[in-house]
């Protein structure tokens, strides 16, 4: 190898580390068969830790000729990624044990997706932003569809994968359109040319990429996949969808925006608004008519994607701050809430229905208030998490002259906050219909890693923000400076 290769994938290295393993713990699956299911699951939560470890401490830099960067930012979101990615392996592999569908794939096809993620946040150009991408994207459209004899399941796994193509036609159209105006892949030489030659084409080739990627962030109105994936997906996989998923698609909107077109703001922030008032209108007002848990967490975080949204289109370093700071909070606590819906089930039957949560506080007081503290915290309730989330958010907006879209947000969250607080009631004021049998015993790691995040959501949150607000304005203060 050349020195330049050498020290390329030494900055590279997580991802190195994460494919090579990957592969490794493919064959280990391939050759024990489904009995090695429990041990590649240790091994990935293992391989995904040491990953972020390798992240945080390795070298900053930019390399493979500029299509890959390592700043501030890129190991932030990859820290973020990759233990949010452990933890939805560590709630997958009991849960699918119970329902005798555990497989060596999942925790494999989890680590694989990881890989595209941490390409993503690292992108330094149009090519490696597809290729991070469809790398994460292939391996979500088969978890979606991985309990193959549910045919919701599988009707979701169609439907993402059909809808996933369209985006990413609307990608590579934008990409091309970016490309044959300005003669370069790179972010940086992007820059300089629209800013030395703005033009409509350029604009028009934006849009269309911008199009793309909010559908992966499952942005209004671009979201047309999400309501049903959420439902027909099995529970922690839609956990992990939620959460490491969007933090990397949110990230790489951050820096192809930010770090190619930062001249450009004043166009694409029109752009990003009008996706963020969508949301919050499709979030908050579609989701008071569900009656499924995870349906309705579908369109919970329609509207949470919108308030992230904000923080990019203030086209601040104090927006993109706010950004990574409320998409941290937001995965802690939508993490919880999965974990806790994990650890419920009636007669070896999940609870999926929001009714079936009627009477919760009798014999599950503890995990009943976990529920509350966390859909007070998602709702933006002073002084939980996610209220410090929308506040940075919307504080952000403001400064930079959004406010009435900051003031849009707020109705959003006051509109949303009834079928939070619809769960609150039934668990604490409904009694549970005569004849229903008490909730089975939970599991041991859904539980506490439940009762963990709500634990975070409010005491700890006045704690972690002590060490929060410090990493985030690092990583903010930091992006681009590989």
């Amino acid at each position: 190898m050349t020195p330049d290769l050498l020290k390329d994938l030494n900055i590279a290295a997580s991802e190195s580390v994460l494919a090579l393993g990957g592969l490794v713990l493919l064959m280990i699956g391939a050759f024990l068969g489904e009995k090695s299911a429990r041990l590649v699951s240790i091994l990935s939560v293992a391989l995904l830790i040491a990953a972020a470890a390798v992240a945080a401490t390795g070298p900053l830099g930019v390399a493979f000729n500029g299509a890959y960067v390592a700043d501030p930012l890129a190991i932030y979101g990859k820290v973020a990624i990759y233990i949010a990615s452990a933890v939805a392996v560590v709630l997958g592999g009991g849960w699918m044990q119970r329902e005798r569908i555990a497989r060596f794939e999942y925790p494999v096809l989890i680590v694989l997706a990881a890989v595209g993620m941490g390409m993503m946040v690292s992108s330094g150009d149009l090519i490696s932003l597809y290729v991070g991408v469809e790398l994460h994207s292939l391996a979500l459209y088969v978890l979606a569809a991985y309990h193959r004899d549910d045919l919701k399941a599988s009707e979701a796994g169609l439907k993402y994968f059909v809808l996933g193509a369209l985006s990413s036609g609307l990608l590579l159209y934008g990409a091309s359109l970016i490309y044959g105006f300005t003669g370069s892949m790179r972010f940086d030489e992007i820059a300089a040319y629209a800013t030395a030659n703005p033009g409509p084409g350029l604009i028009f080739g934006l849009v269309f990429l911008i199009c793309g990627l909010a559908f992966k962030v499952s942005a209004a109105p671009f979201h047309m996949w999400t309501p049903d994936v959420y439902e027909g997906a099995p529970t922690p996989v839609v956990a992990f969808f939620t959460t490491a998923p969007k933090m990397a698609a949110m990230v790489l909107f951050a820096r192809a925006l930010s770090e190619g077109f930062l001249e450009a703001h004043n166009q694409w922030a029109q752009v990003l608004i009008l996706i963020s008032l969508a949301s919050f209108v499709v979030g908050a007002w579609g989701g008071l008519a569900q009656k499924d848990i995870q349906r309705l967490l579908a369109y919970s975080s329609i509207a949470n994607i919108g308030y992230a949204i904000l923080g990019i289109a203030a086209g601040t370093e104090a927006g993109l701050q706010a950004m990574i700071v409320f998409m941290t909070l937001y995965m802690i606590d939508t993490m919880g809430f999965f974990a806790i819906l994990l650890s419920l089930s009636r007669n070896g039957r999940p609870i999926r229905s929001i009714a079936d949560l009627a009477g919760l506080k009798t014999d599950r007081p503890v995990t009943a208030i976990a529920i509350t503290v966390l859909s007070l915290s998602v709702l933006g309730m002073p002084p939980l998490s996610g209220f410090w989330g929308k506040y940075y958010v919307f504080g952000a907006a403001a400064s930079a002259g959004y406010w009435m879209v900051a003031a849009a947000g707020l109705v959003a969250s006051v509109v949303a906050a009834f079928y939070y607080l619809r769960i609150i009631k039934l668990m604490w004021f409904d009694a549970a219909p005569e004849g229903v049998a008490k909730t089975d015993m939970a599991p041991v790691e859904s539980q506490w890693i439940g009762w963990a995040c709500a634990a975070f959501a409010f005491p700890l949150v006045i704690v972690g923000l002590t060490w929060l607000e410090p990493a985030t304005r690092i990583a903010a203060s930091g992006f681009g400076a590989g």
